[in-house]
C-alpha cells in the first residue's frame, strides 16, 4: 500500500488524542510527526499529553514538535474548562520524560514540506501554519492537502454565538491561512460544527467499545469522562462531541462527509470574532478557497473509527447500527 504523508498539527486535548489514536491504527496514512500549539491545552501541556498517548500506543517513536505557545494577535484563552485541569480529562496520566526536538514546530513543518509531498490534518488554532507562511511561503504552497477541523457554516458557535473555538483562539492566524490559500488558489477542507456535532461518543457506543475491547475501552473512558460531565452541564448532551477524530476519518474516507466548494474568510474583530464566513451565495464572485462540509455518514464514521482503534474487521461491528 502506498501511504500517504502526513503531519498532525493539534493541541491536545481529548478529542485530539483519540484523533491521533485513529490516525496511528490506519494503514493508509504514515505520520511523520505531531506539532503542538497552543489552543485547548498550553503548548508544553499538549506536548505532555501526546507522549502520553504515543505511549499508550507503543510509537514513541513519532517525533512531537513544540510549536507556538500564544496566538498571533490576541491574549491566548484555553479550553481547559473543557478538556480538565491536566488537558487529558483530568486523567493525570503517568508522564513521558523527555523525547523534546531540537527544532521547533514551524521549522518542522518547513523542512518537511519541501523534502516529502505532505498533507497536514490541523485540529487546533492554527498558529503554527500562519507562522509558516510568514516564515517560509513556498513551504506553505508545497501542502498536499489541508484539512482543518474548524469553523461553522450554520451551526451556532461553541465558544460565541457564530464562532467555533479553533478559530475565535486565533482568528488572525485563521484568516492568513484562508486568505494565503485563496491567493495561491488552493483549498482547505472545512470539518466544521456543522458535521462534529452529530458525532457523539455516548455511553451507549462507549459501553460496546469496553465490551469488544476492555483495555482500549477503559482508557478512552478514563480520559473521556470529563468531556461527558463537560457535555452534560453545558448542552445536555448524553455523551461527548468528538470532533477532531471527524478529520482524519474524512481525509482516510472522503465519502463520510458531503459539502460544497465556497470563498470562506474569517472575521478578526468584533462581536462576531472568529466567525467562518461562507459566501455561500457568491456574492464576492471570488474562486472558492474552501470545501465547507456539512453532511455527515455517523454511522460510516463510527464503523471506521470503532474498526480502526479495536483493530476488527468492519462485519464484527455487527449491532452498530442499532446503537448509533
Amino acid at each position: 500500500m502506498n501511504k500517504r504523508k502526513i503531519i498532525i498539527d493539534c493541541d491536545p486535548g481529548i478529542d485530539d488524542s483519540l484523533a491521533i489514536m485513529l490516525a496511528l491504527k490506519s494503514p493508509e496514512v504514515e505520520v511523520l510527526g505531531i506539532t503542538i500549539v497552543c489552543g485547548n491545552s498550553p503548548v508544553e501541556m499538549g506536548f505532555e499529553n501526546a507522549k502520553k498517548i504515543l505511549a499508550h500506543m507503543n510509537r514513541l517513536d513519532i517525533p512531537v514538535y513544540i510549536g507556538e505557545n500564544k496566538p498571533l494577535k490576541r491574549d491566548y484563552v484555553n479550553a481547559l474548562d473543557t478538556h480538565g485541569a491536566d488537558g487529558l480529562g483530568e486523567s493525570f496520566l503517568p508522564r513521558v520524560l523527555g523525547y523534546q526536538q531540537e527544532i521547533g514546530a514551524v521549522d518542522f513543518l518547513a523542512d518537511m514540506l519541501k523534502k516529502e509531498t505532505v498533507s497536514v490534518i490541523a485540529l487546533g488554532p492554527m498558529t503554527n501554519l500562519a507562522r509558516l507562511i510568514q516564515k517560509d511561503p513556498e513551504a506553505f504552497d508545497q501542502i498536499e492537502e489541508l484539512v482543518s477541523m474548524g469553523g461553522s457554516f450554520k451551526s451556532h458557535g461553541n465558544c460565541s454565538p457564530v464562532a467555533e473555538y479553533n478559530y475565535w483562539c486565533d482568528p488572525d492566524a485563521a484568516a492568513l491561512v484562508y486568505d494565503t490559500l485563496y491567493k495561491n488558489g488552493k483549498m482547505i477542507h472545512m470539518i466544521g460544527l456543522d458535521v462534529t456535532r452529530k458525532i457523539v461518543l455516548t455511553p451507549t457506543i462507549l459501553e460496546y467499545i469496553c465490551r469488544l475491547d476492555k483495555e482500549t475501552g477503559e482508557f478512552i473512558r478514563k480520559i473521556t469522562k470529563f468531556y461527558f460531565d463537560f457535555h452534560w452541564e453545558w448542552e445536555h448532551i448524553i455523551g461527548c462531541v468528538i470532533n477532531d477524530p471527524l478529520a482524519v476519518a474524512y481525509f482516510l474516507n472522503p465519502d463520510i462527509c458531503q459539502g460544497f466548494d465556497s470563498y470562506v474568510q474569517i472575521e478578526t474583530e468584533g462581536i462576531s470574532l472568529g466567525q467562518s464566513v461562507v459566501d455561500s451565495m457568491d456574492f464576492y464572485r471570488k474562486t472558492p478557497n474552501t470545501k465547507v462540509l456539512t453532511e455527515v455518514d455517523v454511522y460510516a464514521f463510527f464503523q471506521l473509527f470503532l474498526s480502526r482503534i479495536l483493530g476488527l474487521e468492519p462485519e464484527k461491528l455487527d449491532i452498530l447500527q442499532d446503537l448509533i
